[in-house]
Parts: structure tokens; C-alpha cells; sequence
């Protein structure tokens, strides 16, 4: 729900338009599903973990680049930047490479939750001088009674595959080689079963 709906209701990704993602684990991935379905032109993900950059490009993302290497290229990309970046790891510093990722006129979404003490530094002319919008999404600015059903009509009709966010499950009593797999970078998301 977060991603999808960051992208299609909080953003309104319209067809054509070129954006970015930082941030491929569900949340991410899901937004890049979201933009595919409502006509991106192009979708560039970034993440710092080879698995989930070779994801976020199975579930629609044209390219996909580690966050070294992704401000240069998605100018070069662009030639200026992308309509909409989105920060999907609720971290000030990703959230700013969205943010300078987007072009004069874009809008910056942030969908990660970051730890309530940390702060953002952005310029403030890019706001009135170059015409900028940061926005918020939470919970993909949804209207549940209305969203959920779509997203299982999409998700019946094959449109939304969100079961290929699952990377495995697993017996609770592996909790820890489950969240190993999460830090590393080579899961999206597990199931816990009960144990027996």
C-alpha cells in the first residue's frame, strides 16, 4: 500500500514521465510496480544491494544503480533530473539525493520513516526559485476502503505481482537468520511461520 500508493495516488505518476526510487526493499519495489502500471516513461532504481537492484529491474525499473554512481547518471540520463524522485529508506541523506535527483518543477516524495530526531538540510531556493515540491506519503496516502480492493484486483488479475516481494519463509525460530538476510541486502521480505 505505501509504495503503490505514493506513486499513483500521493505522486500521480502520469504516463511518460521519468522517475527515480531510492530505496529497492518492499516499500521501494512497490512503488516501482505503482509507476509501471500508471505509464512511467522510464524508473531508475537506487540501492546500494546488487539483488535488490536486479528486482526492482524484473518488477519494472529500466535501470537500476548503486548510490555512488546514481546522481551523475541519472543527470546524464536526464539532462536535468527526474519529474519525481522517491525516498523509500527513511534516511535524511537518501532522502536528499532524491531530492537533488528531480528536476526544476519535480516533486520529491518521501515515503520512509526516519528515527523522529533526525533533521533534512535542503537548499531553500530550490523551493520558490526553482520551483520544487517535497511532499509526504504516509502509508502511500491511502483511503483504505477505497485502495485495498483495487490492489487485490490488481494483484488477481496478475497486474501487481507483490508475492514476488517474498524472498522466503521460514520457521520463527530462524528470526535471526531472517533479519541477517534483511541487513545484508540479499532478502525484501520474510515470512515467520510458527514453529512445528
Amino acid at each position: 500500500m505505501t509504495g503503490y500508493g505514493a506513486a499513483v495516488t500521493r505522486a500521480g505518476i502520469r504516463p511518460g514521465e521519468v522517475i527515480a526510487i531510492f530505496g529497492a526493499g518492499g516499500v521501494g519495489l512497490s512503488a516501482i510496480m505503482g509507476s509501471k502500471l500508471a505509464g512511467a516513461g522510464a524508473i531508475v532504481a537506487v540501492d546500494p544491494f546488487p539483488f535488490r537492484r536486479q528486482t526492482a529491474l524484473e518488477l519494472g525499473a529500466t535501470t537500476a544503480f548503486a548510490p555512488e554512481e546514481a546522481e551523475k547518471a541519472i543527470k546524464d540520463l536526464t539532462r536535468g533530473g527526474v519529474e519525481v524522485g522517491f525516498e523509500a529508506a527513511g534516511v535524511p541523506a537518501v532522502l536528499e539525493a532524491a531530492f537533488r535527483a528531480t528536476r526544476r518543477g519535480g516533486t520529491t516524495v518521501a515515503m520512509g520513516l526516519p528515527h523522529p530526531s533526525r533533521t533534512l538540510s535542503l537548499p531553500a531556493l530550490a523551493f520558490a526559485g526553482e520551483g520544487r515540491t517535497l511532499a509526504g506519503s504516509y502509508m502511500g496516502s491511502a483511503a483504505p476502503q477505497r485502495d485495498v480492493p483495487r490492489y487485490l484486483a490488481l494483484w488477481k488479475a496478475g497486474r501487481m505481482p507483490v508475492d514476488r516481494l517474498q524472498s522466503a519463509a521460514m520457521p520463527l525460530e530462524r528470526i535471526n537468520e531472517a533479519f541477517e538476510a534483511l541487513a545484508a541486502g540479499a532478502a525484501v521480505r520474510q515470512v515467520l511461520l510458527p514453529n512445528g
